[in-house]
């Protein structure tokens, strides 16, 4: 459930990609599948220095470099037609060199868990125009290039090898890695999906240096899924006993790993490692000049050490911060270091904000943001200005990019309202602008960075826009409501021939989870506005405990979850009911994930307005969920025992309405024990329920238009118990 995967951010703000606007009437796939996304500029990736980005063609067979200030300035870097060796028919990825003269490049990507994958990795020398494999084997994980250029860091079998491109040398660094064991540089599952971290690879900026992560994974709990032939994608190894996938899951005040990290010096072959104990976490380690730093958090993922490995493998304590709910994972993750200083994210002043420390003693050189308004992404640092880069809240809803300046004065470079995000060029001179709002699909174009004016537009969308934003298709209206001593945010949705005299049958959507939010003024269309088209008021509110409301609002649900955001969306949905509008023996509420966690709570809830409801891959009891997540807000099931009895497998019997479940089988995140205990104990209790299982599918329950059948049963779903058909 992790909110914020660091290495997601870039690609997500622009590689949305779909067809052109389609003709006719609309038709749920229109809004849940391809075309409901706006397009986008696909793999777009900044030079690390310089005014210029690089992309790969959309067969993946050529990477342009196109100067951000020029249309007229592209040119062809890379074409697999002009290329010598092991050159894949199309690429998956790519990274830049530091000096531009090579090119990482991956294919035949295979999946491991939700972001992580192995592939086949080669290198092109631009300068030659060959290609060599990293290995003839292929199957690597995380190839990590050295700023000179001149080596490949990566991962096969959970050992740690280096390919010197010069000479072909292949180094073995590490001879113990085991799977489900001892691994290395790729993190453990608990890892990757709660800290949002897929590699842990850190090369020295004078490339002479390697440091990574060991995780000993050995004592944590194993958890198997059977994976079946399927339909989608299907495996005939498979098609007559199930195959098995294993892999080690934490569980709820269960083992951890023990990570260790490990710092590998070239010259001579030699490393040193420094291990932690198994009740502390490492979430980071980067260098600062050649001085390597690493972050450290402890299990209650309340108190927070920057530490530098001094000589010897002394740790030293370079800054302190502890905190009487969690620290968050965007904190720990999104330490910048630069040569003299630096940057953090806290929100020890009540709000999250930029502070500025010193890289020497780690004393506060500066609070760089203040006030009751929150940063969500640092962008980075100019060094040439002295201007710092960043997003932040403008009011719960609204998301800006912002300038500070060397002296402290802050600039706005976005609309004051919408949703901006951006990428900046990387000599800070230019950054393309994704701006959307809920009236106006994703628009892209370039800005000159110091004072944000247009230089040019790119994607911006027009024959979607004309589609979606047609009168036929409902729009987002949002509201406020004064909820159990609190204002909380919301939207409506209502059909497009809305008649305030008659009464409809109402969806109540949301999420929940703590420093979340779903109630935001960007664009979005999804299976909410189809539904609204079918004859049904959609709403949606963000409950106590979301996100951007400062740090007493999250606090609210600390060692509760589940108590306070279901008393919110009990009251909203028993609001709906007294509106004139509003069937009151006709509203559903539903949810996926921590969402169906929260619909399984509303309807066991004493005063639910609900009367059907719909859980996709739920939570049933935070005992079976993972340790990062879980603990992060509810401590362990030892130290807070009444809280985790508080859960949907506590209050089956409590269930009122009628209820569709429905969950992938190979879902590796919210395991299907969650669903299973669940139903057992339903069954027992002789409650009556609906349930649709995707073999083979994982949390995201995605691939072959899968997603259009879901969202197609749950509307019959409601219906039929609505007596609609």
């Amino acid at each position: 459930m992790n909110l914020s995967i660091k290495t997601a951010i870039l690609l997500t703000l622009l590689t949305l990609t779909t067809g052109t606007a389609l003709a006719g009437d609309y038709t749920l796939g229109d809004f849940v599948l391809a075309p409901a996304r706006p397009r986008g500029l696909k793999s777009m990736q900044p030079a690390k220095s310089g005014s210029y980005y690089y992309q790969l063609s959309a067969d993946g067979t050529q990477i342009t470099r196109s100067s951000f200030a020029s249309t007229a300035d592209t040119a062809i870097v890379l074409d697999n037609k002009r290329l010598r060796g092991a050159v894949a028919g199309t690429w998956d990825g790519y990274e830049i060199s530091d000096d531009a003269k090579r090119v990482l490049l991956w294919s035949n990507e295979t999946p491991i868990y939700r972001y992580s994958f192995s592939a086949d990795y080669a290198v092109a020398d631009l300068t030659t125009g060959t290609v060599t494999r990293l290995t003839d084997a292929g199957g690597e994980e995380i190839a990590t290039l050295s700023p000179d250029g001149k080596k490949v860091a990566f991962v096969k079998d959970n050992n740690v090898y280096i390919k010197h491109l010069d000479s072909g040398i292949l180094t073995r660094v590490t001879t113990d890695g085991e799977k489900n064991s001892i691994i290395y540089g790729v993190p453990d599952w608990v890892y990757q999906e709660e800290f949002g971290i897929l590699n842990s690879l850190r090369w020295s900026p004078a490339s002479d240096e390697l440091s990574f992560i060991r995780w000993d994974e050995s004592q944590v709990p194993m958890c198997s899924m059977e994976l079946y032939q399927g339909a989608c994608r299907p495996d005939s190894s498979r098609a007559i006993h199930p195959g098995r996938f294993d892999y080690k899951y934490p569980a709820a005040g269960e083992e951890n790993s023990l990570a260790s990290v490990v710092r590998y010096r070239l010259a001579d072959g030699t490393s040193e490692r420094h291990d932690f104990a198994r009740d502390e976490y490492v979430p980071s380690i980067d260098y600062c000049g050649s001085r390597l730093m690493l972050v450290h958090l402890n299990r209650d993922q309340n108190d927070m050490h920057i530490y530098e490995w001094k000589a010897g493998g002394e740790l030293s304590t370079l800054y302190h911060e502890t905190s009487d709910i969690w620290i968050d994972n965007d904190v720990v993750t999104g330490v910048r270091f630069y040569d003299t200083f630096f940057v953090l994210l806290s929100n020890r002043d009540g709000f999250t904000h930029l502070y500025k420390h010193s890289s020497a003693d780690g004393h506060q050189m500066a609070q760089l943001t203040r006030g009751q308004w929150e940063v969500t992404a640092f962008y980075g640092y100019d060094a040439a200005t002295g201007n710092f880069y960043l997003q932040s809240s403008n009011g719960p809803l609204e998301r800006v990019v912002r300038r500070i300046d060397r002296r402290g004065r802050v600039s706005l470079l976005s609309p004051a309202t919408g949703t901006s995000r951006t990428i900046f060029s990387g000599d800070f001179k230019y950054f393309i602008l994704n701006y959307s709002d809920a009236a106006t699909p994703n628009r892209y174009s370039v800005h000159s960075a110091p004072d944000g004016k247009l230089l040019r537009q790119l994607e911006q969308n027009e024959q979607y826009a004309e589609r979606y934003l047609s009168p036929d298709v409902p729009k987002r209206e949002f509201l406020t409501l004064d909820i159990n001593g609190y204002k909380l945010n919301g939207y409506i949705i209502k059909p497009r021939d809305f008649d305030p005299a008659k009464r409809y049958p109402c969806l109540q959507v949301q999420y929940g989870g703590p420093g979340s939010q779903e109630v935001l003024n960007s664009w979005k269309i999804d299976f909410e506005e189809y539904y609204a088209m079918q004859g049904y008021v959609v709403v949606c509110f963000d409950g106590r405990g979301t996100g951007c409301r400062g740090k007493e609002f999250l606090k609210t649900v600390y060692k509760n979850i589940g108590r306070y955001e279901t008393d919110d969306q009990v009251a909203i949905g028993r609001h709906l009911a007294t509106l004139p509008y509003i069937d009151p023996e006709r509203i559903a509420i539903y949810g996926w994930s921590y969402g169906g966690f929260e619909a399984l709570m509303c309807m066991s809830h004493p005063e639910s307005p609900f009367t059907a409801g719909v859980a996709i891959a739920p939570v049933t009891s935070w005992r079976f969920y993972d340790t990062i997540y879980t603990e992060r807000f509810m401590l362990t099931p030892q130290q807070n025992a009444a809280g985790y009895n508080h859960a949907p497998l506590d209050l089956a019997d409590r269930l009122r309405g009628d209820l569709l479940l429905m969950f992938g089988s190979a879902d590796d995140n919210v395991r299907i024990v969650n669903s299973m205990q669940y139903i057992s104990r339903l069954q027992q209790l002789g409650k009556q329920f609906d349930l649709m299982v995707y073999p083979n599918m994982n949390h995201s329950i995605n691939g072959c238009d899968i997603r259009l059948w879901l969202y197609q049963h749950m509307l019959d779903f409601l219906d039929s118990k609505f007596n609609r058909r």
